[in-house]
């Protein structure tokens, strides 16, 4: 039998999970509620992460309020440094790892996802090897760089790689940035554009070993991390910093006889999975086929399902929302089509740039801005289709 009870439990104390539970509590919502956090559970801005070198900021400047003062202010039980082991939806159950059997009345997964690192890394070198994907990872990660500046190889050209590529640059750190990409950001910028940022990183000193993959790493007789890529270029820095990409984290649903894909948790528009007293949101759901791993519709998914959650049946929308890429070497906004386009058209000069995504009737589906075109984001974004409608 289950050693407590609440009415509604949430997996997760990220920005999904935590924006939920103040959601609920702001529209007066008393439930008894419980909230699980695999880390230290602290309170924090996730956006800060990869703006925090930059402005020297330590772990403790990050975190808002503790897991206790969270408590406090949600009148909800947190439980911290705990992973849940086992979900059984029948009998409206969680296994805690550390042995504990919670019940609940409705549970939410805001699981969110987790760093994908697709290479083996050698044991002597995990300890200079990291991801950045929480606070307690901004600690052992802030704790490895030190005081003095550090050689950081950062491997991956995706957003996560780019802001932190940016931002330990701007922090006073040499930064190299590894990736098979042919330019920056190719998920988000047609290549024109994604050269623009690699040459102003290139112009500001970043490093960049773009078309290139790693081949082996080693540590040297002097505690050296020494990498060889794919061309036999050598490369000698401190740490690593994987940012490979994200995937959802599924594992805990999928065992639970949940429905879920490689894109994540299947929820309706009312963010309920295939069984009706549970729900997920954040980055570990994926909404009617769409998963948009970004701030504004996560919080979009927060105030509907606290609505329906309250008894007023709210299906979530996702407007026209464009990705604002924290690079200030060169400003980037980007609003991805969700089919490859029929053409990109490409306007401006130099850094400053615009690119159109169409479809093949020549309707805008999509829109990329660099430099002071930028200032174009509302502009396009008003005539762009909504992600989720």
């Amino acid at each position: 039998m289950p050693s407590s009870h609440a009415e509604l439990t949430i997996v997760g104390t990220g920005m999904a999970g935590v924006g939920l539970a103040r959601a609920l509590r702001r529209q007066g919502d008393t439930r008894s509620l419980c909230l699980i956090s695999a880390d230290s559970g602290d309170d924090y801005s996730k956006p800060l992460l990869s703006t925090g070198f930059a402005k020297r900021l330590p772990p403790e400047r990050l975190a808002q309020r503790s897991a206790d003062e969270l408590a406090a202010s949600l009148d909800a039980r947190v439980i911290t440094q705990t992973t849940v082991s086992r979900l059984d939806a029948t009998h409206q159950s969680l296994q805690l790892a550390d042995g504990q059997a919670l019940g609940y009345d409705r549970l939410v997964l805001a699981t969110g996802a987790e760093p994908r690192v697709p290479m083996a890394i050698p044991d002597p070198l995990k300890p200079r090897c990291f991801t950045v994907n929480n606070l307690d990872d901004y600690r052992r990660f802030h704790r490895a760089l030190g005081a003095t500046p550090s050689r950081v190889a950062v491997i991956g050209a995706g957003l996560v790689g780019c802001e932190f590529a940016n931002d330990l640059h701007a922090g006073g750190h040499d930064v190299s940035v590894i990736a098979p990409d042919a330019a920056p950001l190719p998920r988000l910028l047609p290549g024109p554009l994604g050269h623009a940022l690699g040459e102003a990183f290139a112009e500001a000193g970043i490093h960049l070993a773009l078309g290139r993959t790693l081949k082996t790493m080693a540590l040297d007789d002097d505690g050296n991390v020494t990498l060889t890529l794919d061309n036999d270029e050598l490369l000698t820095v401190d740490v690593l910093l994987m940012a490979t990409g994200l995937v959802p984290r599924t594992a805990l649903a999928e065992a639970a006889g949940l429905s879920v894909s490689a894109n994540g948790i299947h929820v309706d528009r009312q963010l309920q999975t295939s069984h009706p007293a549970i729900h997920a949101l954040g980055d570990a759901a994926c909404v009617d086929g769409v998963n948009a791993m970004y701030v504004q519709p996560l919080q979009a998914s927060a105030h509907a399902l606290a609505a329906t959650l309250a008894g007023t049946p709210t299906p979530v929308r996702f407007g026209a929302w464009p990705v604002i890429v924290k690079t200030p070497l060169l400003p980037v906004v980007a609003y991805p089509p969700l089919q490859p386009p029929g053409r990109w058209r490409i306007e401006g000069e130099g850094r400053d740039m615009t690119a159109i995504a169409e479809d093949k009737d020549g309707r805008l589906i999509g829109f990329a801005l660099t430099g002071s075109n930028v200032r174009r984001k509302v502009e396009l974004s008003r005539a762009a289709p909504a992600l989720l409608g």
